[in-house]
């Protein structure tokens, strides 16, 4: 069975080394999170997770949820409505949600380390309040007044869990192609009719109520994306005054088998004439659901980090114990029958590709996390919607290459176990199967190429790349006569006038021919990651030298770093290769003849 530890030495050493995270508060005005509190919660969150959730995790996997056909009721797997409700009492629903509805108002960025611990330590579990954050922020900035008070406090207070309806059987990106119905009763509700499918937590016993926003469209709708609404469908009907009431028209009509988390209950929904209440204006439910998305999108993003830091950490230690063999360069452990395969250069790769990958998307989602509160409460108008365009530019890509980096390292973890890793008793097959799921849900790596190149490159003018590539600049200049980093902002500086250079020349091709920008988006997205990744290395070594940590742990990041420029970041060649080729190697063979 795997194990899961808490880094918690790193994730402050991102927090405070590398993003200054606690003065950033205090100068955003969160006077509340200063290091002694959040300190205080991330202790907490360890323990909870360590302790409570990750000896679940294995449970979840082979009891998985169970549906009853009769009742459209699902069970959850053993333990899970016990953890979720210790969950609720420690307070941890609203962590970073608003005051004013019963939340602690932390910053956002202090839930992106709950959100790894909780995913590394049982992603099928974490699941379930997985999707309320994102409700929240919908009600936040959609709502009716009435529509937060009654819903936001109960979704906050964790009572309640949100849902997100999107996909239905033949719909899933293209969301113009809807069928889901809305129809108006004339009192202010509405009956929402269709079937929506791949619904996480749709159905469960670990509250009272489920909260389902509903994609849905108007009798007098649009035709196309244009026409959709979003409306608010509580599995049990409750009243304006807040008063819940009978079962509401909707029902669970399966769950899906699948190839992993199957403790998380992916659900086919039926509603057949539910009452619901329309969110916002009609026929924009699109910018209230991404509002929703977003969040969704860079929570799953963690989900690929949390995977891969605890597939990583039962790599390390099986290999510092399995004894295979001897050194190539002689006997390191002459007292013992063989050497620990950590001391063979193959397994290092892997171990060390791990760990490159994984503390440096901590730092690259922890700074897409600070954004998002830079982009709320920055004093200046012109700061948030700066930092609204950085959130909106990095999304896609702490979503894609977090989670494609996920499946990455879990399988080289797994790969480390040799044999044992294939079988179920030391369970890093389960984490390989959960993390597959990562690169789908939420939008595929190939949506969030598209959302990337196509729309935040092409359509928004690269104005979040602009700002990204001025911080690069920014701390390249910064650290020039820094001989502790020199290797690294020679390199660093090529790799980002390239980018530019690259996103100029699919542009140029994109006139001609508008197949250039989905032929190149895949790579140019997976370019994009990895030399943002070689920023985050570069300022972690900088940090690291600066800090007040132990010399084994300055030493360690700078050999991660030089690890990464040397082995990881030449990946960039292939890729801007690809970024580079005409779109016809990919259009020019006949559909027909792809089984010629």
């Amino acid at each position: 069975m795997s194990t899961y530890k808490a880094p918690l030495n790193d994730m402050r050493f991102v927090l405070y080394d590398v993003l200054g995270a606690e003065q950033e508060f205090a100068r955003l005005g969160q006077t509340d999170a200063t290091r002694d509190v959040l300190d205080a919660v991330f202790d907490e969150a360890a323990r909870f997770t360590e302790t409570v959730l990750a000896p679940l995790n294995e449970t979840g996997d082979r009891i998985g949820c169970r549906f009853d056909k009769d009742t459209g009721a699902v069970t959850t797997p053993p333990g899970f409505k016990q953890a979720y409700a210790q969950f609720v009492e420690g307070g941890w629903t609203g962590l970073v949600s608003p005051v004013e509805f019963g939340g602690q108002g932390l910053p956002y960025t202090a839930g992106v380390p709950l959100k790894e611990m909780i995913d590394a330590a049982n992603l099928a579990w974490g699941n379930f309040p997985l999707l309320s954050h994102g409700a929240t922020d919908a009600l936040l900035h959609h709502g009716e007044d009435w529509q937060r008070e009654v819903f936001l406090k109960p979704l906050v207070d964790g009572t309640w869990t949100g849902t997100m309806c999107l996909t239905e059987p033949h719909c899933g990106t293209d969301l113009g192609l809807l069928k889901t119905r809305a129809t108006p009763n004339g009192d202010g509700t509405h009956s929402i009719t269709g079937t929506k499918i791949f619904i996480t937590a749709g159905e469960h016993d670990m509250t009272d109520n489920i909260v389902h926003l509903v994609l849905a469209k108007l009798p007098d709708a649009p035709a196309g994306s244009k026409g959709i609404s979003l409306f608010i469908v509580p599995k049990f009907k409750v009243a304006r005054d807040g008063t819940q009431g009978d079962a509401n028209a909707v029902r669970c009509g399966s769950i899906e088998h699948k190839m992993g988390i199957h403790g998380s209950a992916t659900c086919v929904l039926n509603f057949d004439g539910a009452q619901g209440y329309l969110i916002g204006q009609p026929n924009k439910g699109l910018m209230a659901m991404f509002t929703m998305m977003n969040t969704a999108r860079l929570g799953v993003g963690v989900q690929g980090l949390g995977l891969s830091d605890r597939a990583w950490q039962n790599a390390l230690r099986y290999s510092r114990e399995r004894l295979q063999g001897r050194s190539l360069s002689g006997v390191k452990f002459p007292d013992k029958p063989a050497d620990p395969i950590i001391v063979q250069p193959d397994v290092r790769r892997m171990l060390l590709t791990c760990k490159a990958l994984v503390e440096g998307g901590r730092a690259m989602s922890y700074h897409a996390g600070l954004q998002v509160d830079v982009s709320e409460h920055a004093p200046t108008q012109e700061e948030r919607e700066q930092a609204d365009a950085l959130v909106g530019f990095l999304t896609p890509i702490v979503k894609a290459c977090l989670t494609e980096w996920g499946i990455e390292c879990t399988y080289q973890a797994l790969q480390c176990f040799g044999g044992h890793g294939y079988i179920a008793e030391h369970g890093m097959e389960q984490l390989a199967r959960d993390a597959r799921i990562t690169t789908l849900y939420e939008g595929t790596t190939g949506i969030q190429a598209l959302d990337l190149l196509g729309r935040k490159i092409m359509q928004l003018q690269g104005a979040g790349l602009k700002i990204f590539l001025g911080m690069i600049t920014q701390f390249c200049d910064a650290q020039s006569g820094n001989e502790g980093v020199a290797e690294f902002i020679g390199p660093l500086r090529e790799k980002t006038a390239q980018w530019q250079q690259l996103t100029l020349q699919v542009g140029q091709r994109a006139k001609a021919n508008p197949e250039e920008v989905g032929a190149a988006s895949y790579d140019y997205l997976m370019y994009s990651g990895y030399v943002a990744l070689a920023y985050w290395w570069a300022r972690s070594a900088a940090a690291a030298a600066a800090s007040r940590h132990s010399d084994a742990f300055k030493q360690a990041k700078l050999e991660t770093a030089r690890f990464y420029f040397a082995r990881i970041l030449p990946r960039t060649l292939a890729h801007a290769a690809a970024v580079g080729s005409a779109a016809s190697t990919l259009t020019a063979l006949d559909e027909a003849a792809f089984d010629a």
